[in-house]
């Protein structure tokens, strides 16, 4: 009978340290999970910042592979100011016939013209090639040039031709209004038609037939047909002298 309490005091005991031991394992159960999930989120090594850091390179890294926002190297921007400087001077030398963009730098020669008053400035653009300005009082009133055949004006009944050689020839009256046929200087025939607006066509007519045409299109034109120098103007006046 005085055994019985020393047994129940070591069971208890026993009791106790079997849950103490319990607690202590699951405890250890418990870091163990958090350790292995911490180490599974973020690799060994990197903080939070390196992570966030890696990610942004990686943005940019791509970006600036796709070309998308990435600036011009100072390669392609010296590239590019060469390319306009080439283009500027492209542009400036145009091909021009003359070094002052197709205009000779003085007259060859220098001509009084039939009203008594005007004159005309005779410039060499090349071969076949001329130009001839209409001068009056120190100013230009008109300007005739060859470019592949003759040129006229009507200048208030004085007809002026500018030939491919460089010969201006000149003259007073003796125009007729278009359409109709009319006689010429020189046996030549004259059939003016009006073909639009400010534009007339003139037919040479020869003992052969039709030796040329004239046309004025806004624009005053001439002929030397053989000699015989023609204008035929915008306004349908047809006037020949020899």
């Amino acid at each position: 009978m005085s055994s019985s309490p020393t047994v129940r005091t070591a069971r208890r005991r026993t009791l106790r340290v079997a849950a103490a031991a319990l607690t202590a394992a699951a405890a250890l159960a418990l870091t163990a999970c958090s350790g292995s999930d911490a180490a599974g989120t973020k690799p060994a090594g990197h903080s939070d910042k390196d992570m966030a850091a890696a990610g942004s390179s990686g943005t940019n890294s791509s970006a600036k592979a796709q070309g998308s926002d990435a600036p011009p190297s100072p390669g392609a921007k010296a590239d590019a100011k060469a390319d306009a400087k080439a283009g500027a001077a492209g542009k400036q030398s145009g091909g021009a016939p003359a070094a002052d963009g197709g205009r000779a730098a003085s007259p060859v020669r220098t001509q009084r013209l039939a009203d008594g008053i005007s004159k005309a400035e005779i410039y060499k653009l090349g071969d076949q090639r001329y130009r001839a300005k209409i001068v009056a009082r120190g100013a230009v009133l008109a300007t005739l040039e060859t470019k592949g055949h003759d040129d006229g004006l009507d200048a208030n009944d004085m007809f002026v031709t500018l030939t491919l050689d460089g010969q201006v020839h000149s003259w007073m009256g003796g125009g007729h209004q278009g359409p109709g046929t009319f006689k010429l200087a020189g046996g030549w025939t004259a059939k003016v038609t009006k073909v639009g607006e400010l534009r007339y066509r003139a037919q040479i007519i020869g003992h052969d037939g039709v030796a040329a045409t004239l046309e004025a299109n806004q624009h005053d034109v001439g002929l030397d047909a053989n000699g015989v120098y023609i204008v035929l103007s915008s306004g349908g006046v047809i006037s020949a002298h020899e």
